[in-house]
């Protein structure tokens, strides 16, 4: 039985709400699901006399039956209260202060209940918005049910609470969750989303991987604000766009979002060529085959790369790009260096790719015209190329949108399938002379440095690949 026996409004912006509060039989949650290192923070707090809980997603993937991918705790210690518990604690953010308790390469985090953002206070200087009333700093610390009004989703507003195994609801967000629907807390959306835009990507992400319908006031709000998503900082909206697409279910958030209007202010070039009436279907084709190809990839526990999605998105500007220049009469060579450089440099006015993955991106790139010149000791060279298979899965993917000669794909992927001896004959590369003779075959010339050390081909993440790969592979992620 519960201790309240009315579920909370989905709008508590009055009154602090009393909680819906579901016992074990009633939620399901069992403790065995649990992280133990999460416990284990949730416990010694319990001990030192701090309340603590469970809080958001991983409550609400323990309700719908799947794996979390971490556990989040909240309580009412502070920050330094926490740290004082925990010697593998450090405290982090000036924005939103947590504490990170370390566990090997594990980490949990904890955070202390906040208060609203309109709560009278003394504490000053705790909390700062912009003049579009975006959050710029949030540590005003509150209790529970403050904590719980003040966060996104009703769906992420769900506690699990050590003290007597129960989840708490204070929004409503059990029942959406039942109901399949996504709600913002709080009736006022557009202050909601105006004080975080980021949450109308959240929308998105949690929508298409929990297959979850957008409440219609919802929808409404970022339809008509998602232009905001150009007063993000770019280097977040970096990190936010890799959770998106890299979430299991990239097709549906892309889907999503260019329904909604947030792909453009994040990707204009991208979605400018996609809107081509003539060409954009196709140059989207290539998108969607290389995010199909990612889900798979993640779905199937693989690794993938930020790198691989980027150098996809932006692929279709830079095509455009260079067709330009190589119109007015620059060179190949000359005019797609060029376009691969404007198009980064613009696009990280708006979605930023650091330096480490932008020189991947670039590579991929140039890789796509070295790869349609097989024959002779070059295409042999290319086989040892750090970035090999990324570029390789690049041009497969392409031809699989029709951006590409699929017989190329075929020709690299049978190169690679066959031993030394029949790559030389199938690149058409002159093999070892008569003893004596070098690469040419001239007495006396032999090739420096003598027999080379063969060395095992790396994926577009750094990682050894398997001899022999299929263009389903997808190997560069």
């Amino acid at each position: 039985m519960t201790k309240a026996d009315s579920a909370t409004p989905h709008h508590p912006d009055s009154e602090l709400p009393e909680p819906r509060v579901y016992e074990r039989a009633e939620h399901g949650i069992s403790r065995a699901a649990i992280d133990d290192n999460a416990l284990k923070v949730l416990y010694r707090l319990r001990e030192a006399g701090y309340r603590a809980c469970l809080v958001g997603g991983g409550v609400r993937d323990l309700l719908l039956g799947r794996e979390p991918k971490d556990f989040d705790v909240a309580t009412d210690a502070t920050p330094e209260q926490v740290r004082g518990l925990f010697r593998n604690c450090r405290l982090i953010g000036r924005r939103f202060r947590l504490a990170h308790v370390l566990f090997g390469r594990e980490m949990i985090e904890v955070a202390t209940f906040r208060a609203p953002h309109d709560d009278e206070s003394e504490d000053e200087g705790q909390v700062a918005l912009s003049e579009e009333g975006r959050i710029l700093r949030d540590n005003r610390y509150g209790t529970i049910e403050q904590d719980a009004v003040r966060r996104d989703f009703t769906i992420n507003a769900l506690y699990y609470d050590i003290e007597d195994f129960s989840v708490l609801d204070y929004t409503g967000g059990f029942e959406d969750l039942r109901a399949g629907e996504l709600r913002l807390i709080g009736a006022d959306v557009e202050t909601r989303l105006r004080e975080d835009p980021v949450r109308m990507l959240r929308a998105v992400r949690f929508a298409a991987k929990l297959g979850l319908t957008i409440a219609p006031e919802v929808e409404a709000g970022i339809l008509d604000l998602a232009s905001l998503m150009q007063t993000v900082a770019p280097a977040r909206l970096f990190d936010e766009v890799i959770k998106l697409f890299h979430s299991g279910a990239a097709v549906a958030c892309l889907d999503e979002l260019e329904r909604l209007g947030l792909f453009e202010p994040m990707f204009p070039e991208a979605a400018a060529c996609f809107a081509d009436p003539d060409v954009g279907p196709q140059r989207r084709q290539f998108l969607v085959e290389s995010l199909l190809n990612t889900d798979k990839r993640i779905n199937e526990g693989l690794g993938v790369n930020p790198a691989f999605l980027y150098a996809a998105i932006l692929w279709a500007p830079v095509q455009l790009a260079a067709a330009k220049r190589i119109a007015d009469g620059e060179q190949d060579i000359p005019a797609w260096q060029q376009a691969m450089a404007e198009v980064l440099d613009r696009q990280v006015k708006t979605v930023s790719i650091p330096k480490r993955f932008s020189l991947i991106v670039r590579e991929i790139w140039e890789l796509q015209a070295r790869l349609e010149r097989h024959r002779g000791g070059r295409a042999l060279r290319l086989l040892t190329h750090p970035r090999f298979r990324a570029g390789y899965d690049f041009l497969c993917l392409r031809a699989r949108a029709g951006d590409a000669n699929p017989e190329l794909c075929r020709w690299w992927t049978e190169l690679q399938e066959q031993d030394e001896a029949g790559q030389k004959t199938m690149a058409g590369a002159p093999g070892k002379g008569a003893k004596g003779e070098g690469k040419t075959g001239a007495k006396g010339k032999s090739r420096r440095g003598g027999r080379r050390r063969r060395r095992g081909r790396k994926d577009g993440a750094g990682q050894a690949v398997e001899s022999g790969p299929s263009p389903d592979a997808g190997g560069g992620e």
